[in-house]
């Protein structure tokens, strides 16, 4: 092991060195800010001005070895009562950045400055975890530029630098490095699934579905523009009534909230389908739970997926990425019998709601078929005052399905779906309550279909001998408007989100424009996993490729570009050798083709001479060009632009 007292001393840093690196990490700090604590972005940039102040004034000192040490268990101690836990993505970005601050405070050697950096690099890669837009790469790139421009300047201080140089020379080095990206993007092999795991709140704040239903949740997802899925199909797009995105099945009722019953996943499908397909492509948002959408009812299922006894797409680990899978469904099928064990938990119910049992009761007396009380309590919802409204009275009272239907007659449409599967299970019908997506909006520009957050739907499933699982949406019948043109028919659109109000604004349509270019980034990059790499070189003509081909073809690949690389830097040093040497070489070409050969031996001013005994006619010409290019090229003085352009003008003038 070296010792110390041995060890080269680190260089201290210049103060034009120090300017560059509070600038770059000042720039990978600004995307945090949104969500870092307030606390934490002052220190960061509070700490940046302070250290950008004392190299403005040489006489101020840096804060000594205990005050650091105090500050940093300061920071530590915040970040810990901030987010109670010192681990995980929010708590750990945190403290990262402020670690950087206090970096900053004692920065002063050339391996400070490396340290720094390192970190900003840390952090530019953090970013990711909170958004991977096109805008934030491209943001990210150009904080990549500066961070390399940065460090030019800290491993090159000794050299005087321009600001415009460092950076010229960054965005060189960035572009020589693209193709190499591209290539190692296109074809390394890839694997399912991340390469490690990320913290477990990584991906806290996702909006989506739940495995609970209680009133007022999908209402509230009403409230937000974020796009659920993306889908394009193979055809064309089907009609309004058969869009129904199937999500989590609810079976267990406590009087309130409505939840998932545990489902093992199977890889067959429990019922028969009639008809024709749909075949589709979903690009589905992360939402960090396992289910995935897909029309009712599907016929295909991704990879790592399987079917459950509710007909519920599940995969084997959460979304927690972008993922794109194609799926068959067929909007017409035969469910078949009903096992016992699913018969008593679709026939559950709480204590309570007494009017809305003895309804139930009085409508199975009077119809002698079940499928007579769905249509009797369909015609109940159609013909009473029932109103679909986003804002339903908000209190939770004892007997919540009662105060609904005979009371308020005020809800959306996961009061509809728990109410009418409410009256289904009190009258001996097997019911559940299906949670997904319905409708969406077609994107013309991009050619593909958006269902956003705001299209949450509820609705109910009935089983029904001889026919199985049924659709009922009871929200059609108190309000057609909202499966036919989507939730803006239904409602007032001042009371939903911007891009959830379709229509032809140049604004909408600008931000449509905008989620094509997006879908694009999803697709091709975010989404690049085995499938579309397969699929992508199979279109490309190579055929079936396998990992070990991808991996041989990389290889070449980069083999190619390193000699591309080479021969373009032997041409660049050709290019840039002497041009007295050049002018030189072109000048003896010149007399070449007249006969006169240059010998191996001769200097300049033995061959010019040579040549004016020959060509005597143009004597002074000559020996002029060999005086210039010896003085060029050997004299003491090194040479100068005047002497060089003297030099050409002359073999400019020699009409040899």
């Amino acid at each position: 092991m070296l010792n110390k007292r041995h060890a080269k001393p680190s260089p201290p840093l210049s103060d034009v060195a120090l300017q560059w690196l509070i600038a770059a990490l000042g720039f990978t700090v600004l995307p945090h800010l949104g969500h870092l604590p307030v606390w934490a972005g002052i220190l960061v940039f509070g700490v940046a001005a302070w250290r950008g102040w004392i190299i403005g004034n040489p006489r101020m000192k840096l804060p000594g070895r205990w005050l650091r040490i105090s500050l940093t268990l300061l920071v530590v101690l915040a970040v810990l009562l901030s987010f109670k836990t010192l681990f995980g993505r929010e708590a750990g970005v945190a403290l990262l950045a402020a670690m950087m601050a206090m970096k900053l405070l004692e920065a002063r050697t050339h391996r400070d400055g490396l340290v720094l950096l390192l970190l900003g690099y840390f952090l530019v890669m953090s970013n990711l975890l909170y958004s991977q837009s096109p805008l934030m790469a491209i943001y990210l790139f150009g904080v990549v530029i500066v961070l390399l421009a940065a460090q030019i300047m800290v491993r090159r201080q000794h050299v005087a630098l321009p600001t415009r140089g460092a950076l010229r020379l960054s965005l060189r080095l960035s572009l020589q490095a693209l193709p190499v990206m591209l290539i190692l993007f296109v074809l390394f092999p890839r694997i399912p699934g991340p390469l490690w795991g990320l913290p477990k709140d990584a991906h806290s704040g996702l909006t989506g579905l739940d495995d609970k239903m209680t009133p007022g949740a999908i209402s509230q997802l009403i409230a937000s523009p974020e796009v659920a899925f993306r889908v394009r199909f193979a055809g064309p797009v089907p009609p309004a009534n058969q869009l129904y995105w199937r999500g989590p099945v609810l079976w267990r009722y406590d009087g309130t909230s409505w939840t998932r019953s545990l489902d093992l996943p199977r890889q067959r499908f429990p019922y028969t389908v009639q008809g024709k397909s749909i075949d589709y492509t979903v690009v589905l948002q992360p939402h960090g739970n396992r289910w995935l959408f897909a029309l009712e009812l599907p016929y295909s299922l991704p990879p790592d997926s399987g079917l459950t006894t509710a007909f519920e797409m599940l995969r084997r680990n959460p979304v927690n990425e972008l993922m794109r899978y194609p799926v068959r469904s067929y909007p017409h099928y035969q469910t078949g019998d009903l096992e016992p064990v699913w018969r008593w938990r679709a026939l559950q119910l709480p204590p309570g709601n007494p009017r809305a049992r003895a309804l139930a009761l009085e409508w199975r007396a009077t119809q002698a078929e079940p499928a007579g009380v769905v249509r009797t309590a369909l015609a109940y919802i159609r013909e009473q005052d029932f109103f679909y409204t986003l804002e339903p009275p908000a209190e939770l009272v004892e007997h919540n399905i009662d105060h609904f239907l005979f009371d308020t007659r005020r809800g959306f449409c996961e009061h509809f779906a728990s109410s009418f599967v409410f009256l289904m299970r009190a009258a001996g019908i097997p019911a559940r309550v299906v949670t997904g997506y319905q409708g969406g909006e077609i994107n013309t520009l991009g050619g593909y279909f958006i269902v956003r957050q705001s299209d949450a739907h509820a609705w109910a499933e009935v089983w029904l001998q001889g026919q199985g699982w049924i659709r009922v949406d009871p929200t059609a019948a108190v309000s057609p408007a909202r499966i036919e043109g989507g939730i803006q028919a239904a409602i007032d659109p001042v009371s939903l989100p911007f891009m959830a109000r379709r229509g032809v604004s140049w604004l909408h349509e600008l931000a449509l424009s905008w989620d094509t270019l997006n879908t694009l980034w999803n697709e091709w990059v975010l989404a690049y996993g085995p499938d579309l790499q397969r699929e992508f070189l199979s279109g490309l003509g190579f055929g079936p490729i396998d990992g070990w081909g991808m991996t041989i073809g990389m290889i070449v690949a980069l083999g190619l570009l390193i000699a591309l690389f080479a021969a373009a830097h032997l041409l660049s040093r050709r290019a840039a050798a002497d041009p007295a040497v050049r002018l030189y070489e072109r000048f003896c070409a010149r007399l070449a083709r007249r006969g006169l050969m240059r010998q191996a031996h001769e200097g300049p001013l033995d061959f010019t001479a040579r040549a004016a005994l020959r060509y005597p006619q143009w004597a002074a010409q000559l020996r002029r060009i060999g005086q210039l290019y010896a003085s060029l090229r050997y004299g003491r003085a090194l040479p100068d632009a005047a002497a060089l352009r003297q030099f050409r003008q002359s073999i400019g003038a020699f009409k040899g």
